[in-house]
């Protein structure tokens, strides 16, 4: 009886081959045969699956995105049971910082796609991410739950405050990877803003100081 094919498995297979490759290589510079290769199949049975280039690294992208999830959601679950709203928000933006390969490549890979959509045609015809807001929207939810536990700035605008620090942390994720400072100092510089927002009651009871981790 031949072998039955998991088609889920096979496409994850070969999502993670892209996103090994691209890693290394840089997104623009991958090609349908680089990752056939890099994932031990042919290259037939990549465009079987995908088709398309850009299908393909639009599939890469949603299986980044849920890696990132699960990322997200470990960092919650290690915090405890009942992490709080500051615990969530550290997770959530700690979690996108690149301080280590699995995050190192999630960040390139992220911004690659994000200049990839406005220069392609292909790739700009379709959406970039399915819910482009949803993190805009889960730190705006955590931010309005502490502000209304008495843990965060009452008179602050929850939605802004969610834009300002999802666009600082990409921003100090770009300045890791080229090198301008390293993971301890942008951390350092994202709970400095925290504290800002957090009052002391809501502050996360993981360590102040270096990248925890590690």
């Amino acid at each position: 009886m031949p072998k039955r094919v998991d088609h889920d498995e096979r496409r994850a297979q070969i999502a993670e081959a892209l996103i090994r490759v691209a890693g290394r290589r840089g997104l623009h510079a991958v090609g349908m045969r680089d990752v056939a290769a890099e994932a031990a199949v042919s290259l037939r049975l990549v465009q079987y699956y995908f088709q398309t280039k850009e299908k393909l690294l639009f599939h890469g992208l949603q299986h980044l995105t849920d890696r990132f999830t699960e990322r997200v959601a470990a960092r919650l679950r290690a915090t405890g049971p009942d992490p709080g709203p500051r615990a969530a928000v550290e997770a959530l933006l700690l979690a996108s910082l690149p301080t280590d390969e699995e995050s190192r490549t999630f960040h390139l890979l992220y911004t690659s796609y994000a200049m990839l959509s406005v220069t392609d045609e292909a790739l700009a015809a379709q959406p970039f991410v399915d819910s482009p807001d949803a993190a805009e929207n889960a730190l705006s939810d955590l931010l309005r739950q502490a502000q209304e536990a008495g843990l965060a700035d009452r008179d602050a605008d929850a939605r802004t405050e969610a834009i300002g620090l999802l666009a600082m942390t990409a921003t100090l994720g770009t300045s890791i990877l080229v090198g301008q400072r390293g993971p301890d100092e942008a951390v350092t510089v994202l709970r400095y803003h925290l504290d800002r927002i957090f009052t002391p009651d809501g502050s996360c009871s993981a360590p102040r100081t270096g990248v925890p981790w590690k």
